[in-house]
């Protein structure tokens, strides 16, 4: 039986629909356990660039089967049209696309509220994508959601929508408008709704190739991240059993993607981050602008200490190093090796936001490289600065690195395991 979870363990954006995209050649099924629509995914096949927001990556391969778990929060009408336009470009959905009937739904109450509270916040703000990811999930928590189910009982549908209206004292106008798009929504989602864990757990029996595709990153965990700029689901590989029903112990292998440097988008502490020429330049030759959003990504130094802890959250069996032609050209590389804090040496991740935002990080330096690595297909075609950050990386973080990609595309890709 052959299962394996592909996360991001860094702020996210680790470039993790390629890893998953480049291993679902082989998958039977990928599957999505948490998150919802402010997970932004790009995947270039042969030129052409295919973004992903809800669907699972692995909908690329024709014979692979895509699941949507109850541990998404899912926006109905951001994934109709999703679906669309991937249909749009060739891609077939019917008998493909499992959808757990029990996943909350993102509705335009909920994009609401998320903008109107990080404006309450002003610059406490958590720089949300203003999805409505987090209120969506704050509602599921406290019972109040509404669940891609509940559209299949109209009655029960509209008392919920108008009693979570009230509860958030927000005016509904024209209960009867916003039912008929949710009935109109469920139409096209229906045949696609199901109980994705007796799904999985027959395929898991039939000895089936499930991937495991994470969205965000370790380090924007709900619980284990930089709290509170962090998002509204936990995104560790304990929350794959919680958001697809499978047993744990139905997890064979999970392997952490990091980039070759670190970025963050939105609010919240960075120790390594990049100020002027030098992170100008990162984030131009590594094209760091959020997928769904747009915004440019903060761009850091590789976190040795952060991917240390990460790497023993999640219980690696080994690494992807992503983006590692982006510091071509960059001249010394830094790699963060502890942190500083009042004088003294801290011991691992630090859990307050303020003590982090402080840190004075300790770098070992390394030579750059200047030539162009795009065209790398094995590891000895790499020029001796790029193994040796490799090698350093590897050690400090003390996971081995199975897969290193070198550029966006399926073909740019080195496997060392």
């Amino acid at each position: 039986m052959s299962t394996l979870a592909i996360l991001g363990c860094l702020w996210g954006d680790e470039a993790k629909a390629k890893v998953v995209d480049y291993l679902g050649a082989s998958a039977d099924v990928v599957v999505r356990f948490q998150g919802g629509a402010n997970a932004g995914h790009t995947i270039v096949v042969e030129g052409r660039k295919y973004v992903f927001h809800s669907v699972p990556a692995g909908i690329l391969y024709p014979n692979c089967n895509c699941v949507i778990g109850s541990g998404v929060v899912v926006d109905p009408f951001r994934l109709r049209d999703e679906m669309r336009a991937l249909q749009d470009s060739g891609i077939n959905f019917e008998g493909r696309l499992f959808i757990d009937e029990r996943a909350s739904m993102v509705l335009p109450l909920h994009q609401e509220l998320d903008q109107l509270q990080e404006k309450r916040l002003g610059e406490a703000k958590i720089g949300t994508t203003g999805r409505g990811i987090g209120p969506a999930y704050a509602d599921r928590v406290s019972r109040r959601a509404l669940r891609l189910i509940d559209l299949a009982h109209p009655e029960w549908q509209g008392m919920r929508l108008q009693a979570l209206y009230e509860h958030h004292q927000i005016q509904l106008e024209d209960l009867e408008a916003k039912l008929a798009d949710l009935q109109d929504v469920y139409e096209f989602l229906k045949p696609y709704l199901a109980q994705t864990d007796e799904l999985l757990w027959d395929w898991y029996l039939q000895d089936k190739h499930i991937l495991f595709e994470g969205a965000q990153g370790t380090l924007l965990d709900l619980v284990y991240g930089s709290y509170p700029y962090v998002t509204s689901s936990q995104t560790i590989s304990g929350s794959i059993s919680v958001g697809t029903g499978l047993p744990p112990r139905c997890i064979n292998k999970i392997i952490g993607v990091y980039k070759a440097y670190g970025t963050r988008v939105g609010e919240g502490p960075f120790p390594t981050e990049i100020e002027g020429e030098t992170g100008d330049l990162i984030r131009k030759q590594g094209n760091e602008y959020g997928a769904t959003t747009g915004r440019p990504r903060r761009v850091g130094w590789f976190d040795a200490v952060a991917a240390v802890y990460t790497a023993r959250l999640n219980g690696l069996d080994g690494m992807a190093l992503t983006l590692l032609d982006v510091l071509g050209g960059i001249g010394e590389l830094k790699i963060c090796t502890g942190y500083w804090l009042e004088g003294k040496r801290v011991k691992g991740f630090l859990s307050h936001h303020l003590d982090l935002a402080r840190v004075q990080p300790e770098y070992l330096t390394l030579p750059g490289w200047d030539v162009d690595i795009s065209s790398c297909t094995s590891l000895v075609r790499l020029p001796k600065a790029a193994k040796d950050y490799l090698d350093a990386v590897q050690d400090l973080v003390g996971t081995q690195i199975e897969l290193v990609s070198v550029g966006p595309d399926r073909k740019q890709t080195i496997v060392i395991k």
